[in-house]
């Protein structure tokens, strides 16, 4: 399939259900409960209070028309380097716009912002058998750690 012209902006107060819609659908994607209106009050703190970056993927034309698929980015800091990074920890793209190249450019949009605010680096994680997203991920360049394990302890 061919590529469509997306415009990817920031997400505002006033995005919120457009975001809201997808990140249920993400939500989903990962075989998460459906939870509507914890999902709404979550992105709405979020979106207002946090200093996360949710980005919007929207088709240039027509104006106006529904966002395809959206990224989360969370900051920290690389405390070796003393410098910024960030933590792309969702990226999602609505079923009939895959392939589109939607996910590419929401990707292109992370690292332009992340290299505009002097990260060092941008991080991210997936499934192992999110093999779509692999691809993607390594046809831009990403490595795959090799280097550190990550532990989790899941607290109640």
């Amino acid at each position: 399939m061919s590529e469509i012209e997306v415009t990817i902006r920031l997400a505002l107060p006033r995005d919120i259900h457009d975001l809201t819609r997808l990140y249920n659908a993400y939500r989903d994607f990962y075989g998460e409960p459906s939870a509507p209106e914890r999902a709404l009050a979550y992105i709405q703190d979020r979106v207002a209070n946090s200093s996360d970056r949710y980005f919007l993927a929207a088709p240039a034309f027509p104006r106006g028309a529904p966002a395809l698929g959206f990224t989360h980015l969370i900051p920290s800091t690389n405390t070796l380097a003393m410098r910024p990074i960030w933590f792309l920890e969702d990226l999602y793209v609505d079923p009939a716009a895959r392939t589109l190249g939607v996910a590419t450019r929401l990707m292109q949009h992370a690292e332009e912002f992340a290299r505009s605010t002097g990260a060092e680096r941008l991080t991210l994680a997936t499934a192992h058998d999110n093999i779509h997203a692999q691809r993607l991920y390594a046809k831009m360049g990403y490595l795959r750690e090799e280097h550190f394990w990550y532990f989790h302890r899941l607290l109640n």
